[in-house]
Formats: structure tokens, C-alpha cells, sequence
């Protein structure tokens, strides 16, 4: 029965209702004027009256009946529409489903359609071809996360097996112009979202020829790059972050602002090398060589160069706080206003280098090389020097307060001006040596120097004779 029919038993039922509750009303002034009437008449109407009510109270009774019936036929009708609606959603539910998982598996066979064909035109001898193809793999990596990594792993593959390095001589190599669809590959390596490789995977290029390619912003963060040759590379801002390069050739490359914070670069080729505002804090650069390379403003903090060659190399303002440079050939080297402090420079050779405003306080130069080097007004306050061949060096306007030159050779060293407060100068050479207007420079440190210094002290410094000190 529909909601309309119920709601219609429910307006008798009230009408019947309020008769009912009349009915007494009716009754009682029916029988106030039954006592004009004879008593035949009063008999008459008392049951006209009674047989009345009757007929209300079943009347009632009827409605009552009808409007519970009524009212479980709606409650049964609407839990049938609910079930019908619930089964009919269920159901679209499951179809849509259904269709879904097809259009999964439709998308997926048509991906592995594209993947296919995509591999098999990579081996093409069109050099166009092959190039169409890598980027209809990028496409494919971007559009399925499961063949994401596969396609990383087959480009990598493609660039070592078609850019492998070949036995030629450098000017060659350094010449050569790599080859579209190599360089094609290595675009789509270098702008891949790095955030889906695998774990404990590494975009592998050991051994690549890439001489000349393009990796502006590349990110190569973790890359094992062993042996590659990237000379002449253009690597400006790229991620080699934790990246492993040892052994490769990166003469000429250009590195401008590049991160190579830890990378290992041990025994790497960077002649000639743009490194400049380079980040490489806590890189591994042991005995590679920075012959000539610019390294202007470069962050070498706590790198490790150990035997490492920059002779000629150029390190103005660079960061090489607490680096590691034990028996590095920094021979010519340009270091104005770098900043050296507590930097191991244990039996480096500085000769004719350039130190000028460099801070050297606290820096390790024991047993190195200064030979005829410009260390005008550089900081070398507690600096230990022990044994360090300062001949011919230039010092004037340093600051040596506190620094240690126990046995250092300073023959024909020009210290005028310099501040010698407290220096340690306990068998220092000093034959030759120019010390006038030397600051802070007391008599009983000149008595444990070696040589004639006669002429050539402060004039606030009395000489203690013609004589050679501790000869």
C-alpha cells in the first residue's frame, strides 16, 4: 500500500477519533431531553443510541486495523525497494568493477604493446628511429611505475653498450661529438623522478664514453660512474651527490655550481675542470688530478685530497676548511683569501703558490713546501709548520701569533711586518731572512734561531752579535 493510502486511513481514524470522543457529548444531551418522551420512545432512542456507538467503536476498531495493515504492507514495501536498490547497487558496484579491471588490463596490453615496440625499434639502425624510440620509452615510464625502473635499467644498458670507450687518443676524444640518440638517452636519465628508483639501485654508467654530452641540472645522485669519460661534459648545477666516479676522465667538464657533496672522485681526471662554486663538502678527491682546474669560491669542506695533483689550479676563496691535502702538489696554485683553517697540509708542496689573505689558522703545514710563496698578509696564527721549507717565501703582513716554526726553514724569507707574537721559533733557519718591522718579536725568541741576522732585525730588537746562533 502507498505512503498516500496511509496517510488517508490516518485522516479517518483521527475523524473517527473525535466522533468517538463527541459520542458521550451526543449521548448525554440525547438523554436530558428523553424525559418528555414516553418510555417506549426513551427505549427507542436509548438503543438507536447504543446500537450508534456500536457501529463508531467497530468502526474504529475496522480503521485501527486497516492503518496497522496498512502500515506493515509500506514497511514491506519500502524494505523491498531497499533491497532492490541495495542489489541494484551492488550490482552496477561489480559491473563497474568488471569494467575498470578491463580497462586496466586493456591499458596494460596496450602498454606492453608500446613497450614492445619501443625495444624493438631501439635496435633500429635509424639513428632517428632509435631516438623516437627513447622517448617513447620515457613516455612509458612516466604513464606505468612498474616498467619505470625496467626502462631506466635498458637506456643505462643502451648508453654503456653503444658509448663504451673506445681506445683513441685524448685530443680525440675530448673532440668527438656524441652521437644524438646517446645523448637523447642520457636527457631522459638526467630528468627522471629520481623518487621512483628502486631501492638499493643505482643508475649504472661505468665505463661510458659520454665526452661532450649535455647534463645541465642532471640528476645523478648515487650514479656509478667508474671509469666513465665526461670530458668536456657539461655538468653546470648537476646532482652527483654520493655519486661514484672513481677513475673517470672529466678533463674539461664544466661543473659550475654542481653537488658533489661525498662523491667519490678518487683518482679522477678533472684537468682543466670548471668546478667553480662547486659543493663538495666531504668529497673523496684522493690523488686525483685538478691540474689547472678553476675552482673559484668551490666548497671543499672536509674533502679529502690526499695526493691530490692541483698543481696550477686556481682556489681563490675557496672553502677548504678542515680538508685533508697530505703530500698534495698545490705547486703554482692559486689560494688568495681561501680559507684553510685546520686543513692538514702535512708535506703538501705550495711552492710558488699564491696564499695572499688566505686563513691558515690552525692549518697542519708540517714538512711542506712554500718555497718562494706568496703568503702576504695571510692568518697562520696557531699553525703548526714544523720543518716547513719557507725559503725565499714571501710572509710580509702575516699574522704567525702563537704559530709553531719549530726547524722550519725560513732562509731569505721576507717577514717585515709580520706578527710574531709568541711564535715558536725554537731552531728556526732564519739566515737571510728580512724581519724588520716584525711585530711582537722579542730577543729570547731570536736566541733560539739559527743563522746571521745581523742588519735585519726590528728595530726595537737589540742584535745579540755577530755570531751564528746555534750553529
Amino acid at each position: 500500500m502507498s505512503a498516500k493510502k496511509t496517510d488517508v486511513l490516518r485522516n479517518w481514524l483521527i475523524v473517527v477519533a473525535a466522533m468517538f470522543i463527541l459520542s458521550p457529548i451526543v449521548f448525554f444531551i440525547t438523554s436530558s431531553k428523553m424525559e418528555e418522551l414516553s418510555n417506549q420512545q426513551k427505549i427507542e432512542n436509548r438503543t438507536q443510541v447504543l446500537s450508534t456507538t456500536a457501529t463508531f467503536f467497530l468502526g474504529l476498531a475496522v480503521m485501527i486495523h486497516a492503518y496497522v495493515v496498512a502500515k506493515r504492507a509500506q514497511a514491506l514495501q519500502e524494505s523491498a525497494i531497499s533491497q532492490r536498490l541495495d542489489a541494484e547497487r551492488i550490482a552496477a558496484q561489480k559491473s563497474n568493477e568488471i569494467a575498470i579491471k578491463n580497462v586496466h588490463l586493456a591499458e596494460e596490453r596496450l602498454m606492453t604493446e608500446r613497450f614492445m615496440a619501443a625495444i624493438t625499434t631501439l635496435g633500429h639502425q635509424s639513428v632517428a628511429t632509435r631516438t623516437g624510440a627513447i622517448y617513447a620509452l620515457e613516455r612509458i615510464a612516466q604513464d606505468s611505475p612498474q616498467q619505470y625502473w625496467i626502462i631506466m635499467e635498458i637506456l643505462t644498458a643502451f648508453v654503456r653498450e653503444n658509448a663504451a670507450g673506445k681506445p683513441q687518443n685524448e685530443q680525440i676524444q675530448q673532440t668527438a661529438r656524441i652521437a644524438t640518440d646517446i645523448q637523447a638517452a642520457l636527457s631522459v636519465i638526467a630528468r627522471r623522478d629520481a623518487q621512483k628508483d628502486q631501492p638499493n639501485q643505482k643508475i649504472d654508467l661505468r665505463y661510458a664514453d659520454m665526452s661532450g654530452a649535455d647534463l645541465h641540472k642532471a640528476n645523478l645522485q648515487q650514479a656509478d660512474l667508474r671509469g666513465a669519460n665526461l670530458c668536456q661534459a657539461n655538468l653546470q648545477g648537476a646532482n652527483l651527490c654520493e655519486a661514484n666516479l672513481d677513475g673517470a676522465k672529466l678533463c674539461g667538464s664544466i661543473l659550475y655550481e654542481a653537488n658533489l657533496q661525498s662523491t667519490n672522485l678518487t683518482d679522477a681526471n678533472l684537468c682543466g675542470a670548471n668546478l667553480n662554486c662547486a659543493q663538495a663538502y666531504g668529497a673523496n678527491l684522493r690523488s686525483a688530478n685538478l691540474t689547472g682546474a678553476t675552482l673559484r669560491g668551490a666548497n671543499l669542506q672536509r674533502a679529502n685530497l690526499y695526493k691530490a695533483n692541483l698543481q696550477w689550479s686556481n682556489l681563490k676563496a675557496a672553502n677548504l676548511q678542515e680538508a685533508k691535502l697530505f703530500l698534495a702538489n698545490l705547486q703554482g696554485a692559486k689560494l688568495g683569501k681561501a680559507n684553510l683553517q685546520g686543513t692538514g697540509l702535512i708535506g703538501a708542496n705550495l711552492q710558488q703558490a699564491n696564499l695572499n689573505g688566505a686563513n691558515l689558522q690552525q692549518a697542519n703545514l708540517n714538512a711542506a713546501k712554500l718555497q718562494h710563496t706568496e703568503v702576504f698578509f695571510a692568518n697562520l696564527s696557531e699553525a703548526s709548520l714544523r720543518e716547513t721549507d719557507l725559503c725565499g717565501a714571501n710572509l710580509m703582513g702575516s699574522n704567525l701569533q702563537m704559530a709553531i716554526l719549530y726547524e722550519a726553514n725560513l732562509c731569505g724569507a721576507n717577514l717585515m711586518g709580520a706578527n710574531l707574537n709568541m711564535t715558536n721559533l725554537s731552531h728556526v733557519k732564519l739566515e737571510g731572512a728580512i724581519l724588520t718591522g716584525a711585530k711582537n718579536l722579542k730577543l729570547h725568541q731570536i736566541t733560539l734561531t739559527e743563522g746571521d741576522l745581523k742588519n735585519r732585525l726590528p728595530e726595537n730588537v737589540q742584535s745579540p752579535g755577530d755570531r751564528t746562533l746555534i750553529s
